[in-house]
């Protein structure tokens, strides 16, 4: 029988345990009854790269082996030229990083032999897709899509912060320590931000999330109102706060109640346009591809998921 399956590994992931565990995981994508390829990538964007190679030569399933960024980038090889490859191709995960985000609000479980069950029984929901457009580090325009959340300011900074240090100690200490010596150095920008269109804010800021899913920096809630399939993001703007308000709030991030602090807005929307004069630092699903200006959209039900 012809494989429909391909699997893409990162084997860096979860700082390389996914490559001492890939031959474990193997067996278990094999016990439960999957005929699969498999590739392993070697750097960044590679995931795309696989993901859409595999989808214009038919296969209908792909497996991301790895963590939020890796799963990003095998979400945009479901695309090619703005568009979807194939509408009715699914999307599989097996959670093997750092902060393992996406998965606390698709409720799916971070143990890859439960997963690879899942996964064999290939029962799948349709979710949405954000597409930001924004400026990369080489000033050119480009896009890409996200399932879980992105956002600028404050969650830029750490991102790249984080992804510049290690992450030996796990996804809840090393964007803790990430955010904690982030706010240390992190300015407030100005913003004028739209939502569908229409100016909600404008002055100094902290950071804005856009969420699909819930959960960034190793478990902080910083959007828990957001629905994958409901059509929306779920917009978290923190207006400018001091170190020591923001350290005050930062608990509250952890556990999604820091809407009880006045400088702390919430609202649902299809589309937002974000400008600032200042640099601004992007957090796309953990990654820092670039800057303000950035606009972000849904794309409702666009992903099949395997969950």
């Amino acid at each position: 029988m012809a494989k429909n399956t391909m699997v893409i590994v990162n084997p860096a992931s979860g700082n390389g345990k996914t490559r001492i565990n890939w031959p474990d995981i193997k067996s278990n994508l094999e016990k439960a009854g999957l005929d699969f390829a498999f590739a392993h990538t070697t750097c960044q964007f590679e995931a795309t790269y696989f993901a859409r190679e595999a989808l214009l030569n038919g296969y209908e399933t792909i497996i991301s082996v790895g963590g939020d960024g890796t799963l990003n980038e095998v979400v945009n090889g479901f695309f090619e030229n703005g568009r979807l490859i194939n509408s009715s191709a699914k999307l599989g995960l097996i959670c093997a990083g750092t902060g393992g985000d996406f998965i606390k609000t698709l409720g799916y479980p971070k143990d890859y032999v439960e997963a690879c069950k899942i996964l064999a029984r290939g029962q799948s929901k349709k979710i949405d897709v954000g597409k930001v457009d924004f400026t990369d580090h080489n000033e050119k325009a480009v896009s890409r899509y996200f399932i879980n959340v992105a956002g600028f300011g404050l969650d830029g900074t750490v991102v790249d912060r984080v992804n510049h240090t290690t992450k030996f100690f796990g996804g809840f200490i090393s964007f803790l320590y990430g955010t904690l010596t982030g706010v240390m150095q992190f300015k407030s920008f100005n913003l004028a931000l739209e939502v569908d269109g229409s100016l909600v804010y404008e002055g100094p800021t902290t950071l804005v999330a856009v969420g699909n899913g819930q959960y960034i920096g190793g478990g902080m809630q910083v959007t828990p109102g957001a629905c994958l399939d409901d059509g929306t993001f779920e917009i978290v703007i923190v207006e400018s706060v001091t170190k020591l308000r923001f350290f005050n709030c930062l608990p509250s991030i952890y556990k999604g109640n820091h809407g009880r602090y006045p400088e702390v807005t919430f609202m649902q929307g299809r589309s937002v346009k974000a400008s600032s004069p200042d640099r601004v630092l992007l957090d796309v699903e953990g990654e820092q591809p670039g800057v303000l200006n950035a606009e972000f959209c849904i794309l409702p039900n666009a992903i099949n998921i395997i969950c």
